[in-house]
């Protein structure tokens, strides 16, 4: 599925596995004092800020704080500083805020706003000297390098495996840590997988679902927003669950469905709702040796399920830079968008 001139997209996906183990090699003590923080803390909850594929990153993390600390996490709308001036009482939480130019100024108010309440804050950013790392208590550089293709890639990736790392530090997961020590082979070995099947399934479509549950939602997030960022295809993502609950109503005859499944608990749920939704006729394909009528996908099994969720975005990635190439489209450059998107 790659291209003979490679793009910038094309090789920051292949990048990603070597960013995933500088940043675990090189960040080691930022996240050991971000984890040590937030045991200190012992915070009754955790509000996350970001926009795009940065609130993306923030999503998995809220499931896998919730699942593995089982403390609740809310995303903060950024306006909430910047427009409508608000004091949100946040000093008996923390504060995780996603940034990869750190730069954004309605990112940069609400993570101040939340320091000078009080919380705990966070920031991890792949421009460590910038304004949101001034605005937090504990920086963390994700280490994701130069990313210069406008779809985040890399810098996705990095900024929920230190998000993962931190977490670990946090709760002293042992199965957490051995996890995310071992992702960067898995990412490799991701990196490697094609989905060609379905990208022959959407090439003419102009609207399809991406399904998911848990963690697993998060990246079909991503994926949605990448689907319409760079092929121009229109993708909405749900839940596995809440597809049912109306936007089934529209899916007919040949619309394409990607159901994201990792090995967890969620899986079976999201088997389920893509097998019967492949029986009303629409074109389904999943990532789970479990399916009886949808198509399978091939992934990579990392032995964790939060692992397991995140390496389901490398053959994405790759599926989708290829799918806009073949739509006639440039995926380094799309239209309408830019690198850095500063809103207030």
């Amino acid at each position: 599925m790659q291209s003979p001139v490679q793009t910038n997209m094309r090789r920051e996906i292949d990048e990603i596995p070597e960013a995933a183990a500088r940043l675990l090699d090189r960040s080691a003590n930022a996240f050991a004092a971000a984890g040590a923080a937030l045991r200190a803390k012992d915070p009754a909850f955790l509000v996350t800020i970001g926009r795009g594929s940065s609130d993306h990153a923030a999503l998995f993390l809220k499931y896998a704080v919730e699942l593995t600390a089982g403390v609740p996490v809310a995303s903060l709308g950024p306006s909430l500083s910047s427009i409508y001036g608000v004091k949100l009482k946040l000093g008996g939480g923390a504060a995780l805020a996603i940034s990869q130019s750190g730069k954004s100024p309605d990112i940069v108010a609400m993570t101040q706003a939340a320091t000078h309440a009080g919380a705990t804050s966070i920031a991890l950013t792949n421009t460590i000297s910038s304004p949101i790392a001034d605005a937090s208590s504990h920086p963390v550089d994700i280490r994701a390098g130069p990313e210069t293709a406008v779809a985040a890639t890399k810098s996705y990736v990095n900024s929920i495996v230190a998000g993962l790392a931190v977490l670990a530090e946090w709760t002293g997961d042992r199965a957490l840590k051995r996890a995310v020590a071992d992702f960067p082979r898995h990412l490799a070995d991701a990196a490697k997988l094609e989905w060609r099947d379905f990208a022959s399934c959407v090439d003419e479509a102009e609207s399809l679902y991406v399904l998911g549950r848990g963690p697993a939602l998060a990246i079909a997030n991503e994926a949605a927003l990448k689907f319409k960022e760079t092929t121009g295809i229109h993708a909405e993502a749900y839940s596995a669950a809440e597809v049912l609950h109306g936007p089934v109503a529209i899916v007919g005859p040949r619309f394409p469905v990607l159901a994201l499944a990792a090995r967890d608990a969620a899986e079976d749920s999201v088997v389920e709702t893509a097998d019967s939704l492949n029986a009303k006729g629409a074109v389904v394909q999943v990532t789970s040796g479990k399916a009886a009528k949808a198509k399978r996908l091939p992934f990579v099994a990392t032995g964790h399920p939060l692992t397991d969720a995140l390496a389901l975005v490398l053959p994405f990635y790759g599926l989708v830079e290829a799918l806009s190439r073949s739509r006639g489209l440039n995926p380094d450059a799309p239209a309408h968008l830019k690198k850095v998107t500063e809103t207030i």
